[in-house]
């Protein structure tokens, strides 16, 4: 009888050990994340912001005021071959969606692509790596967090450590996508190089800006946007 009360007492701290790793976020993070709209001046009055880690497959809502947590739940992010976007979003559409994109749907103004938070038919995807880029949640929690943030409620989304970096630098080549691209957009502007967009799309404009930054420094030629490019942009990885 010993023997199996002492096997259950292992089995339940055991379990709270995995729902405390999964859920608790550290109140550094909750500062960050807080910290990073004060500094951007962001122009919305929204008291919450949505986190999603992608690496740790959660979403939580944030009090912006009292810097706690004030809900969390479980995700399905985008397939290796489709990652879901990485920066510093904002919700600009709300609405109720049906078929695959489940009871609801917050679509986030990502500039290079369409890409929302919405629930699924297929809750079975939720905790991988599963949609074509959007954040999938359980019906039931996508309509409890349908219902406490509103148009303009900002969203951060990262992947690792290295925010719009994912885990790393990737090399990059025209026709790319995604916040880093954004990064070197604005980095190749405060060079002096890039007048566009900073829309995350490696294009013809970004691709001649680039070159023009080369030339003018006089390193070898090339398309690709490798470490040692990055580099010479002054982009560096921090957390």
């Amino acid at each position: 009888m010993m023997k199996i009360k002492y096997f259950v007492l292992i089995l339940t701290i055991c379990i709270i050990t995995i729902l405390i790793t999964l859920y608790y976020i550290p109140i550094n993070t909750v500062k960050n994340v807080i910290g990073h709209f004060q500094k951007d001046n962001s122009e919305t009055n929204e008291d919450v912001i949505i986190l999603i880690e992608v690496d740790k497959k959660r979403l939580s809502l944030i009090n912006k005021k009292h810097e706690n947590t004030i809900s969390t739940y479980p995700i399905a992010s985008g397939k290796e071959s489709s990652p879901t976007p990485l920066g510093s979003f904002q919700i600009i559409k709300k609405s109720s969606w049906g078929e695959g994109f489940g009871s609801r749907w917050l679509g986030l103004n990502v500039p290079w692509g369409t890409y929302g938070i919405h629930g699924t038919n297929k809750p079975g995807s939720i905790g991988s790596n599963a949609s074509a880029g959007c954040i999938r949640m359980r019906n039931s929690d996508i309509e409890d967090l349908y219902d406490k943030v509103s148009i303009n409620t900002n969203v951060v989304i990262s992947n690792g450590e290295y925010g719009p970096f994912g885990s790393g630098f990737r090399t990059l080549k025209p026709g790319d996508r995604g916040a880093d691209v954004v990064e070197v957009q604005k980095r190749l502007n405060k060079e002096g190089f890039y007048l566009g967009e900073f829309d995350g799309i490696y294009g013809e404009t970004m691709k001649k800006a680039l070159i023009d930054f080369l030339k003018h420094h006089n390193i070898p030629l090339t398309d690709k946007i490798d470490e040692e490019i990055y580099i010479k942009l002054k982009i560096i990885l921090m957390d």
